[in-house]
């Protein structure tokens, strides 16, 4: 074991709280990817409507979760790697070079990685024999066709999961090691720098796509005599423009947290921070908004769209009880993925604040204070996550009720956008208000971790 080696498995040992984001993201994002696929590989084994159904439920399902999955798991780990910038800067001026500080940030994340993708293969065994019970029992796959997934549908899962965490392992790395050593020069760069360019064109093109998936539902597949093919077309749009919001969640926090933030500003000293911290720190919160944007654009967009379907079709066919069924499944996926990721976005990056918290104390401000600006935080940024969120949603929305004959607003279900807002709204405010309040009081906890 040679020194890098050695001094990463040191920093787990000695800080395994810092770690808990990433192992959190890819145990959940393999265990989810590991399910559906485990009724992919089923389906070789079957015959008939059976097979379709398997391969709907694992493919399409699958694959729209895995867009988000990844996209989570990446930006993640991401920001559990950028956080350490002023570690990296205090070891290389001890003598490290550039390759060696990303070599300990890829194998400490590797190390995490790899055991929680393991964890995830375990529980995606259990809950995709379970998702096949459920299916079978519901009446949607005969009893004829039997439960066939097993290592290497699961461990593909865990394979795609442990790519997209290498991937942003490296990139994070990179971007933690750029530049000269000094700590403050490296913190300031990381909250000031511009986006990377191959980020603002994946953005782009997953935006670009999902507008055109839109477009071609209007002028192509609402004319189409199956009834589906204008869902097949529309029912992703959503959550590609999105996931490419959320990949710019960085830029867009910025520029909309200064409108947003003189609203809470007169508040009080709390109201300040929060309006202050906010666009200041656009970087380091767009890792909480990111999750925001997907959890509204997903359930928004594939709500309304099954209130839709059902609203201007019969229901009680075959064809239309599977594609309610997998459209709900698709939205308590995604909605409880990407709630849980707001938690462990939001726990990741006051656990990072501890020592800009205590700060802020020494400086005159009450626990209360600070506390009460953390939230306000929290408020900025679930107000810019739920709006973007709600106009990514209009591409699936909007595209759907003008094929199904209902205009440009659906006919009703409207219902549905204030009531997904103030869950959303809940979840990331109660993320905000436990994770102030898990890190303690910040007059002792100070700067120690």
């Amino acid at each position: 074991m040679n020194a890098t080696t050695s001094l990463a498995w040191r920093s787990l040992r000695h800080r395994p709280l810092a770690a808990t984001a990433t192992f959190v993201a890819v145990l959940l994002g393999t265990a989810l990817i590991g399910s559906f696929a485990t009724l992919v590989e089923s389906a070789f084994n079957a015959e008939g409507t059976d097979a379709d159904t398997l391969v709907i439920m694992g493919a399409v399902v699958g694959g729209w979760g895995s867009i988000i999955v990844l996209f989570s798991v990446a930006s993640t780990v991401g920001i559990t790697a950028t956080q350490r910038a002023a570690e990296i800067g205090l070891i290389r001026t001890i003598g490290a070079t550039p390759r060696q500080a990303r070599k300990l940030i890829v194998r400490e994340t590797g190390v995490v990685a790899v055991v929680a993708a393991v964890a995830g293969a375990a529980v995606a065994l259990g809950s995709g024999r379970l998702l096949f019970d459920l299916l079978q029992s519901g009446g949607l796959l005969t009893s004829r066709t039997e439960y066939d997934g097993g290592p290497v549908s699961v461990a593909t899962g865990a394979g795609l999961v442990l790519l997209a965490s290498a991937a942003a392992a490296l990139i994070a790395a990179r971007k933690a090691t750029r530049g000269p050593a000094g700590v403050l020069v490296q913190s300031s760069a990381a909250e000031q720098s511009r986006m990377a360019w191959w980020r603002v064109t994946i953005a782009l093109l997953l935006v670009g796509y999902g507008i055109a998936m839109a477009v071609i539902t209007v002028t192509v597949t609402a004319h189409d005599a199956d009834p589906y093919a204008a869902m097949s077309t529309s029912g992703s749009s959503s959550i590609l423009v999105g996931v490419g919001l959320a990949v710019l969640a960085p830029v867009l926090l910025r520029w909309c947290a200064t409108p947003i933030g003189r609203l809470v500003a007169p508040f009080g000293a709390s109201g300040h921070l929060a309006s202050y911290n906010t666009a200041r720190r656009a970087h380091l919160l767009a890792g909480v908004l990111a999750p925001v944007i997907v959890l509204t654009s997903a359930a928004v967009g594939t709500l309304m769209l099954v209130d839709i379907d059902t609203r201007s079709l019969p229901a009680g066919t075959p064809d239309s009880d599977t594609i309610n069924l997998l459209n709900n499944v698709v939205v308590g996926m995604i909605a409880l993925f990407a709630a849980i990721m707001v938690v462990n976005a939001f726990v990741a990056t006051i656990a990072h604040r501890r020592a800009e918290l205590h700060r802020l104390h020494l400086l005159g401000a009450t626990t209360r204070q600070v506390r009460g600006s953390v939230v306000a935080e929290a408020a900025i940024v679930a107000a810019v996550g739920v709006v973007l969120g709600s106009v990514a949603a209009l591409a699936t929305v909007v595209p759907f009720a003008i094929a199904r004959d209902e205009g440009v607003v659906p006919n009703g279900g409207l219902w549905l956008l204030p009531v997904v807002v103030a869950g959303v709204v809940v979840v990331t405010l109660g993320s905000a208000r436990t994770a102030a309040r898990g890190a303690g009081n910040p007059m002792v906890s100070g700067a120690g971790r």
